[in-house]
């Protein structure tokens, strides 16, 4: 009853404005009439449990239904979720404060609990620094993330008060991120996003992929304009020129002219190291999307994830064989 329940709950709260919309794209990449897509839509939903997104971005309408078979799609992830994390555990990676104390040994930079903070302790915080990183306690896709310079703000008291009114939640360092990830794209940290899962014979590296920021903006997440490309786990070079959810290819960074094909992603054998150790802190966790910046000196942790993304390495420049991540998988886990 899990799956058709969460079908169903799902169907009651459908945006069916975004919804008509998609089978109207698809009517147009395809030439198949409205009525056909929007049946094979429904169709994907409940044999695949597909959102009428996963069709789209995916490509569903190239597929077929033994290809189709091999994707996970949003049913099939909230059931691996379901399957393999312990919700007594996700305060531990909902809330920045809890992350940031669980994973200490990992986060390599200075914080600020700003709902604990005096003004003085904020003071303190800021001796020496021109800029810090602001985020919300229980923030999620870059949302509510800040770099503020202090010279833009008269005095401590000032920016203490605007962080309260912001009901900010943590202050932090601000990371410099390495020379080659910084030549890529230098307005933000390009963070990599390492999944792990875990089985009886402890961690494993399931998938990875870079987190590219675009446009200027101080983060680099997919929701605020950012793209994306996997990484090969062996030799930790990109793979495939990187995408975005507007389905835009880039073989070359718009802003730097960067190449992105064939980057090499510094301290890869370290990153990989280090999302193995945390997935050891809360064993009970096992199927985590860690999210990476390489410093200079070593890789740290930026977050993690209890609901990683499922969509990102199955979309069409990044599975020339149209399968999807679903065998892999079972490569670690049975009865999925």
């Amino acid at each position: 009853m899990g799956r058709l329940s969460y079908i169903l709950g799902r169907a009651l709260r459908m945006d069916f404005k975004e919804l008509f919309r998609t089978v109207g794209i698809v009517h147009g990449i395809t030439g198949k009439s409205s009525p056909v897509v929007f049946a094979d839509i429904v169709g994907c939903g409940l044999r695949y449990g597909a959102g009428f997104n996963d069709y789209l971005l995916c490509e569903f309408y190239n597929l077929t239904p033994e290809q189709r078979a091999t994707y996970v799609t949003r049913s099939v992830n909230n059931t691996l979720v379901q399957m393999l994390n312990d919700p007594g555990c996700y305060k531990y990676f909902d809330y920045k404060s809890a992350f940031y104390r669980t994973f200490k040994d990992y986060i390599g930079r200075d914080w600020l609990d700003l709902s604990a903070a005096t003004k003085a302790g904020l003071e303190e915080f800021l001796r020496g620094r021109e800029t810090v990183i602001v985020k919300p306690d229980d923030g999620t896709g870059g949302k509510g993330v800040e770099k503020l310079a202090l010279k833009d703000f008269s005095s401590v008291e000032e920016l203490y008060s605007k962080l309260k009114e912001d009901r900010a939640g943590v202050v932090e360092e601000v990371l410099l991120q390495h020379p080659e990830l910084d030549a890529l794209n230098p307005y933000a940290i390009n963070t990599l996003r390492i999944v792990t899962i875990r089985n009886d014979a402890g961690g494993h590296i399931l998938y990875a992929y870079l987190r590219i920021g675009n446009g200027g903006r101080p983060v680099d997440n997919l929701h605020s304009g950012g793209m994306f490309a996997p990484i090969d786990l062996e030799t930790g070079r990109i793979q495939y020129p990187a995408y975005d959810k507007e389905r835009r290819t880039y073989e070359k960074h718009p802003m730097t002219g960067v190449e992105i094909p064939g980057l090499q992603i510094p301290l890869w054998e370290q990153a990989k190291e280090l999302c193995i150790k945390a997935s050891d802190v809360v064993p009970r966790m096992r199927y985590v999307g860690w999210d990476v910046a390489i410093t200079p000196e070593r890789p740290v942790l930026v977050e993690g994830n209890n609901l990683p993304g499922y969509d990102i390495l199955q979309m069409p420049p990044h599975t020339p064989d149209k399968i999807g991540m679903l065998p892999r998988f079972r490569e670690f886990v049975d009865g999925i």
